[in-house]
């Protein structure tokens, strides 16, 4: 069987489907490496900055990861600005949405919302609103968001920072994306890790 036998999906049998979610899943085995292509891409989306898209992404991946961040926060900061190329006006939800099956929740709500945090750096000489992060003032994870923030996007556009290569990352997009989707042991609702490991990010310095 090369195909389905259908061409409209309620006239499809168990054959079929059976089929499909081999392929489906044979294709979900290569999201890391999609991802990892796609952020390559990011060299050729905005330009303006003294950075390249793909440079503030390594360069926040960079600073988690020197920061003692565990796997979760590293590539999500590694991530978070993917939507750049094919979602620009709700970046930080598209970003969200690819990570969402495979990270902490914590990490998730992060990337979902970073974009309203940023404001606070900038949009004031746009005429937009730099407090737009209070909206979501009461939420359990506002201090991880504005902290993600602070250490590793807003301060990610230095030419002059000594950035790790994406070939140094890619091996925990691997890991991330070869998990199970949506598995509680990983998404673990509710619970918070911190941003930031001195003794780990001593271990990694050493």
């Amino acid at each position: 069987m090369e195909q389905v036998k259908f061409t409209q999906m309620k006239d499809g049998d168990a054959e079929d489907y059976a089929f499909l979610t081999r392929h489906e899943i044979a294709y979900a085995e290569g999201t890391a490496n999609r991802l990892l292509t796609a952020l390559v891409d990011l060299d050729t989306s905005l330009s303006g900055y003294q950075v390249t898209r793909l440079g503030h992404s390594l360069q926040s991946a960079t600073r988690a990861w020197r920061d003692g961040a565990d796997t979760d926060w590293v590539v999500s900061a590694l991530l978070h600005d993917i939507g750049d190329i094919y979602a620009p006006y709700n970046h930080d939800e598209y970003a969200a949405a690819i990570l969402k099956p495979f990270v902490r929740e914590q990490c998730t709500w992060t990337v979902e919302v970073h974009g309203d945090f940023q404001k606070l750096y900038y949009a004031d000489k746009v005429g937009g609103d730099p407090n737009a992060r209070e909206r979501y003032r009461d939420h359990p994870y506002f201090d991880d968001c504005a902290t993600f923030c602070e250490r590793w996007d807003q301060t990610s556009f230095d030419p002059d920072y000594d950035v790790l290569p994406i070939e140094f990352f890619a091996p925990m997009v691997q890991e991330i994306f070869a998990r199970k989707a949506y598995d509680p042991a990983v998404v673990r609702s509710g619970e918070r890790e911190p941003l930031t490991d001195a003794a780990r990010a001593a271990e990694r310095a050493a």
